[in-house]
């Protein structure tokens, strides 16, 4: 899909503010898992926080393939860095898109400019993919909502001025979907974010846990008014999460892929360039020609999310081969490298780090194929 010519000067813009401002400086980040406040503020300034809200909110407001193509050039940077604005554009999106007028008009500009940075939580402890088994609960007392329960592998977390929690509303609900709610949780007494859990990869950018002791909020915190719509918003937010996230792998992928080709045009062995060797220059065909298909695959997605039309399946297979790609071309980046490639002094071994993440994160590649499948079936019924 083409972007509009505003859009490709966005894309050019990130890619400079990641070659000239990122890249040189990961590793002061990355070696002491330090939140890179520095780049966050930067990213803020430059209106990355904004690119799926209204213009009329004082959004950037971009298309949801320019949005992936931001995303890329982060993640081709940094992961780190696309997974801030991963949870934050996704609760953009569900208030853009369900959010009652009060609602829009109180978190849309702040999200946009980043004053207010946002996330969501759906996971909990021993829960995992199994939404269906959710136990965080919210009872309605009077004008509130009180929410009992826990969440896990919160990303931003500790920086979140906004959660948008999917809870259980309405316990007796069958089947559980139907009695579950978005809820627009900001922090306060009543919430506690427990501590911050260690990862393989993703440094920099905490995950944490969330523990929700009586937490009341406003009846009017129900995400578009009407309690028991959560789980239909949610999956509707997930479409534009898995999109990121596909997004997030092709630069992760497109980052190893650029230093194997490099690294292979400098690096001689037996009096010739190592690509010229058939078993390193089918390495690089085969990275390339992969990266190209999961491209292609995450630009149909966002193509079907800007049209307006659902992307549950699309958007899943986009997340699926991406990051199965990511983590393939990672590895055989570290091959092209050879011993030099598990090195901390190159930065494929932090690809390699980063590649699971997307993997096993918004949902498991597992739970990606069981989506694919069902939308398979739902479309070609017999």
């Amino acid at each position: 899909m083409a972007l509009s010519e505003d859009e490709a000067r966005l894309v050019e813009l990130v890619a400079e503010f990641v070659d000239e401002r990122v890249r040189p400086r990961v590793r002061e980040f990355e070696e002491d898992d330090v939140y890179p406040a520095e780049f966050v503020e930067a990213m803020k300034d430059l209106g990355f926080f904004g690119l799926l809200a209204p213009a009329e909110h004082g959004g950037t407001e971009v298309s949801m393939a320019c949005f992936a193509r931001v995303t890329e050039e982060l993640a081709r940077g940094w992961m780190s860095l696309a997974g801030a604005i991963g949870g934050h554009s996704v609760i953009t999106y569900l208030i853009r898109t369900f959010g009652t007028a009060e609602q829009r008009e109180r978190y849309l500009p702040r999200l946009a400019d980043g004053s207010v940075r946002a996330t969501m939580a759906l996971t909990e402890p021993g829960g995992g993919s199994d939404l269906q088994a959710m136990r965080t609960h919210a009872v309605r007392d009077g004008d509130h909502w009180v929410v009992t329960g826990a969440k896990t592998w919160i990303s931003n977390a500790a920086h979140s001025g906004l959660i948008g929690l999917l809870c259980v509303t309405d316990r007796d609900a069958s089947p559980a979907h139907r009695g579950m709610s978005v809820l627009l949780v900001e922090p306060g007494e009543g919430l506690t974010v427990s501590r911050k859990l260690p990862k393989l990869g993703y440094r920099g950018i905490e995950a944490c846990e969330l523990v929700f002791e009586g937490r009341r909020v406003p009846a009017g915190a129900v995400l578009g008014g009407t309690p028991n719509q959560g789980w239909t918003q949610m999956m509707r937010g997930l479409e534009v999460g898995r999109v990121q996230v596909a997004a997030r792998a092709l630069g992760v992928g497109q980052a190893a892929l650029d230093d194997a080709i490099r690294y292979a045009q400098e690096r001689e062995s037996f009096g010739k360039p190592i690509w010229k060797h058939q078993s390193i220059g089918n390495l690089l065909a085969d990275m390339a020609t992969r990266m190209r298909a999961a491209r292609l695959l995450t630009l149909d997605a966002a193509e079907r999310l800007d049209a307006g039309d659902r992307a549950d399946m699309e958007a899943g297979m986009a997340k699926l081969f991406a990051s199965e790609t990511a983590m393939q071309v990672a590895l055989d980046a570290i091959r092209v490298h050879g011993g030099y490639g598990y090195s901390k002094e190159y930065d494929v071994e932090r690809y390699f780090r980063d590649a699971p993440l997307m993997i096993v994160g918004e949902g498991t590649n597992e739970i990606q194929r069981n989506v694919i499948a069902a939308q398979l079936i739902a479309r070609h019924r017999i």
